[in-house]
Order: C-alpha cells, then structure tokens, then sequence
C-alpha cells in the first residue's frame, strides 16, 4: 500500500516586513475566492463547480492526479482560458471577465509547467525584462544604470532566488532547477499580491527538491500563493492549506495533516486500494 510521506515541521515563515520591492500588505480578508467555476470544452468539464478560497497571507495547495484539472483551474484563474461558469474575485473585486495582462498589472503571477525563459540571454537579463515588464513605462528596456530601481529591484530577486552567482550566466547552461528558480524570480517581480506555481518541483532531483523547498519557505508572509504539485512531500512542507481534485471537481480542502492521513485521498492520488 502506498503512503505518503510523513511531515517535517514547517520552517517559520518570514515576516510580513519582508518583500521583493513593495511594501508589505496587511494580512485580512481573501486574496482569492473562486465560487462554482466550470471551465467546459464541449461536453467535457475539465473544472467543474469548483469553489475554494485562499486567504491573504496564505500558502495554499491544490493537489490532484494527472487529467483531476489543476492546470485547467490555474487558467481560468489567470484569464487564459476563461471559465464557462462561475465568478472569480481577487482582492474582493470580480476579474471574471478581466484579460489576463489585466490580472496582472492588479498583482496575479503565475509560472507554467513549460519554461517560457529567455535561453540565449542571461540571468540577470530575464529578471530585469520580467522588473521592466511590470513598471511603469515598462517598454522602456535599455540598460539602467546602477542606482536605477529596476537595477536595484533585479539585484533583490537575484539574491532572494539565489541565482546571484550565475547572474552573467546565459539561461542555456543553467541546470533544470536552476532555470526553475529563475522562474520562480521572474514572478515575483513586481511585488505580485499572489503567485500561481504550476508544478516547480517537475524534474528536479533530491538536491534541487531541497534548494526549492527552502524558496518557497522564504518567500514573504504578506504574499500568498497556489501550489499545483505531483510531489506531496514538498507540497505539504510549505503550504497551510490543501484542496485535493479529482476529476475535475473538488474532493477534499482540510490542512496538510488532514490530507496526509485522508485514507480517500491515497487510494486515488497514490493508487493505493483500501
């Protein structure tokens, strides 16, 4: 029978003071809130009446086997695949019907599965073109000079993915998980209110699993974020609260311990047979 793997405890989280460039926010109210969203192509409901929320400050996990539609939710939340029912709030305003470049000018990030990263630039050159993307004046990209806040915001995610070493490095010759961080830094620019992470921990080995963990875990209170992950040993480690889908529709919401001993859930994510 296949278990899961028992948690560690969780490492304390940062303080809210903490940031990647803006100021702090306060902890209350619900930073997302999906209520009955069906994402249908055809006949088939890939999301169906999926209703959940995501607390500000939060750090939340969805959860689920290949074809449950995690990635489909992750779409109709970010505005690339609208959903075909069901209302989305954000911050308490409803982007339901908002464009994705919309959902992000108001603070929604997201990295995907596939890496949409710049190979033949380097490091330094993708966080400066992801800080640039979401300023003001942003298709103003010529060089900065030292003392300019995009510099200084890039040498800030630079450090905090700790990716500082191989800032001159061109994205081609980074290992896998290294371009996974970069990922990862590219959506924080901006100081983005919540962060959709599509599978971080795909392909990584043991090492990488670990240097992702630790980033995840350093990431701001005041910033919330989802978790699609196939990997419950890093899920569970870094976020407070869990859905669990099948099928499309939800199955269980409960906290990581809750879901780690849920006998249901085992039988269908691990495919074990009770």
């Amino acid at each position: 029978m296949a278990t899961i793997t028992p948690l560690r405890q969780p490492a304390p989280r940062p303080s809210s003071s903490s940031s990647t460039g803006g100021g702090a926010q306060l902890l209350s109210g619900d930073a997302l809130r999906l209520a009955g969203v069906t994402r249908a192509f055809g006949a088939l409901r890939a999301v169906d009446d999926v209703s959940l929320t995501v607390a500000a400050g939060q750090k939340y996990a969805i959860l689920g086997s290949n074809g449950a539609g995690k990635t489909t939710l992750f779409n109709a939340i970010t505005g690339d695949f609208p959903p075909t029912a069901g209302r989305i709030h954000f911050f308490g305003e409803d982007i339901t019907a908002l464009p994705p470049c919309e959902r992000i000018r108001k603070g929604l990030r997201r990295t995907y599965q596939a890496s949409l990263l710049f190979r033949d630039l380097t490091v330094r050159d993708n966080l400066f073109l992801a800080v640039r993307g979401v300023a003001s004046g942003r298709f103003s990209f010529l060089r900065a000079g030292p003392g300019h806040a995009s510099t200084q915001a890039t040498q800030d995610l630079l450090e905090r993915t700790r990716l500082a070493h191989l800032a001159n490095e061109r994205v081609a010759n980074l290992a896998h998980g290294q371009q996974r961080q970069l990922e990862i830094g590219m959506a924080l620019a901006g100081a983005p209110r919540l962060i959709l992470f599509d599978e971080p921990a795909a392909g990584l080995s043991p090492a990488e699993r670990r240097e992702l963990v630790a980033l995840l875990r350093s990431l701001p209170a005041h910033m919330s974020f989802v978790l699609i992950e196939h990997d419950l040993d890093i899920a569970l480690r870094v976020v407070d609260r869990v859905t669990v889908m099948h099928n499309g529709r939800t199955l269980r919401t409960g906290s990581p311990g809750d879901i780690e001993n849920d006998a249901e859930v085992q039988a269908i994510y691990m495919g074990s047979r009770h």
